[in-house]
């Protein structure tokens, strides 16, 4: 049985206790929030204790690993702490704000010989995991390139509930895809962006190859949060678009050929937070590879947002 011990209680928190909750072999013992209430309505999810003490928590000699839901810019204070009591650590995307910090946290793990896995969740989305699979087949030719979006009203002044405690677009949203980006094509030489709370990032090669990547922090608070990817091969192109409304997201992902109109690729209906939490476990049980998850994976995608924003700050491209 891993004891899992879990710091946040906002929105990642309760989709985190309901995955651990559907695990056999896993016990969530803990539920942190600043306030009992709060803690209490997660841990009421996986039948755990709600506290108020993240400190104590960490402490606890019969807690395996911690999982870490909160603000991003609070990750390094709880992950270094968790990863010193020698705990395994999940921390949610994005893994830091700054690399100094980002790479506090890698030193922590090896020092301590313990895991740390992030959430590169679109690694975990079943659609992304397709297109994974086409660019190694090669079954279309190669990718030649990838265009992706995020978008969102988290920086909007008329969004309700006004999210403050989230960073700037390049960081909070693109480094999920720059994460994607990396993983399908592998690190870009240069990089370009342009615009502020709505930016967009464009990638090139040195083969020729090249990527955009869009993250909105602006939208209308009437547009629902969306997602999506155009990957064009060189014989077929894969699109994506995900409409977050309500609970459950509307997707609609098709493929189109040299010989064929777009058509819908069937996609099994598997939860990624299921998933990348389930290779968490698998990790520390030894039964599955920490690489895909690990630090380091999330370092890259996290120096190509800093990219962005030093790019936005100098009006010029970097080279990488």
């Amino acid at each position: 049985m891993i004891r899992i011990g879990l710091l946040g209680a906002g929105t990642m928190g309760a989709v985190h206790a309901s995955a651990y909750a559907g695990m056999p072999d896993v016990e969530v013992v803990g539920v942190f929030a600043r306030t009992l209430d709060r803690a209490r309505r997660v841990a009421e999810i996986c039948k755990s204790e709600p506290v108020d003490d993240a400190r104590s928590l960490i402490g606890r000699p019969d807690v395996d690993a911690i999982d870490v839901c909160l603000p991003s810019a609070l990750h390094p204070e709880f992950v270094v702490s968790a990863l010193d009591q020698g705990k395994h650590v999940f921390c949610e995307t994005p893994m830091a704000l700054e690399m100094d910090r980002a790479q506090e946290m890698r030193a922590a793990a090896r020092k301590a010989k313990r895991l740390l896995q992030v959430g590169l969740l679109m690694r975990s989305v079943g659609a992304y995991e397709h297109v994974k699979a086409s660019t190694l087949s090669g079954e279309h030719g190669h990718l030649v390139t990838l265009s992706t979006w995020r978008l969102g009203s988290y920086l909007h002044p008329d969004a309700p509930g006004r999210k403050a405690h989230y960073s700037d677009p390049a960081i909070e949203l693109m480094t999920f895809d720059f994460d994607v980006l990396l993983w399908l094509m592998g690190r870009p030489a240069r990089l370009a962006a342009t615009g502020g709370g709505d930016v967009t990032a464009l990638l090139d090669y040195a083969d020729g190859r090249h990527a955009t990547v869009t993250a909105s922090g602006l939208m209308p608070p009437g547009s629902p949060f969306t997602v999506g990817f155009r990957a064009l091969f060189e014989r077929a192109v894969f699109t994506l678009q995900t409409i977050f409304v309500g609970t459950v997201p509307d997707s609609t992902f098709t493929v189109a050929t040299t010989s064929t109109p777009p058509t819908e690729v069937p996609i099994a209906g598997r939860n990624p937070y299921d998933a990348e939490l389930r290779r968490f476990i698998d990790c520390i049980d030894g039964t599955a590879d920490p690489a895909f998850l690990d630090a380091d994976r999330a370092i890259e995608a996290l120096d190509l947002s800093l990219a962005t924003q030093r790019a936005l700050a100098g009006g010029q491209s970097v080279t990488l």
